[in-house]
């Protein structure tokens, strides 16, 4: 008897409100909670590192750009040295179509004006591509606390019904509902403040992006408008910038006497 009482008592008590417990007090609701949390959260982060692939791809061709671009002698050769599928090599490409279109139109429209917009367009397309995803994260960020907060009331409305068919407000009757109520606040937030965080990063991350674009497409323009007089300081491997080599000019023959 005595080693009976022995062992009952050495043996640790049954945890009866764990958070299986606690999602078997939720039902049908509670587990739907649950995987739609996870789904949200699941393509959070798939988002998040698809999108600082894409990230850091665009910025490794930026530091190709500005070590080989400006080197060439033409816009041409200089795209041929940038990867296929580079953005910036997008916006060459489109420069010098848009280029070679401006002669066929039959409206009269400025050189300038033209390319400046073709490239701001080719612009937006870039941005936009990289934009694709950020929408999910900000609704991801901005409605998963609330779809955690329907799990939050449900949980409080089964402790409430529980403590008016007992009577009294017991631990043992309210514990279950009471903890799936915090546990549904708890992945409500745990969802929230990742796609939060990720949607703010990649926003910077992404504005960068753009201003680096805009300064290349900037120097395009002003390569092309300028027939070439104007370049920009090309950068070695190492980080050395050099000046560009000048534009030979025409030498104008010597008047006769």
């Amino acid at each position: 008897m005595l080693i009976e009482i022995l062992a009952a008592a050495a043996t640790p008590p049954q945890n009866a409100f764990g958070f299986v417990k606690a999602m078997e007090q939720g039902g049908v609701i509670a587990w739907s909670v649950l995987a739609i949390l996870t789904i949200m959260s699941v393509s959070s982060f798939y988002i998040l590192f698809s999108k600082l692939f894409e990230q850091n791809k665009i910025m490794k061709q930026g530091d190709a750009m500005r070590s080989t671009f400006w080197r060439a002698g033409t816009l041409k050769e200089g795209a041929a040295k940038l990867d296929k599928n580079s953005a910036y090599r997008q916006i060459v490409d489109d420069a010098i179509k848009a280029d070679a279109d401006h002669a066929k139109l039959t409206d009269p429209v400025e050189a300038h004006d033209w390319l400046h917009g073709s490239i701001e367009r080719s612009q937006d397309l870039i941005k936009s591509k990289l934009a694709t995803g950020l929408p999910w994260l900000a609704t991801v960020g901005a409605t998963s606390p609330f779809i955690g907060l329907f799990g939050t009331v449900i949980g409080i409305y089964r402790a409430l019904i529980k403590i008016g068919i007992a009577g009294q407000a017991s631990i043992d009757a309210v514990a279950g509902p009471v903890g799936e109520a915090l546990i549904m606040t708890a992945l409500g937030l745990g969802v929230a403040v990742p796609a939060v965080l990720a949607y703010n990063w990649l926003q910077g991350r992404n504005k960068r992006i753009a201003e680096q674009l805009a300064a290349f497409s900037n120097d395009v323009l002003g390569y092309m408008a300028s027939d070439g007089g104007v370049k920009p300081i090309a950068t070695t491997a190492g980080g050395v910038k050099t000046a560009p080599a000048p534009v030979a000019k025409p030498v104008a023959p010597a008047a006769k006497k």
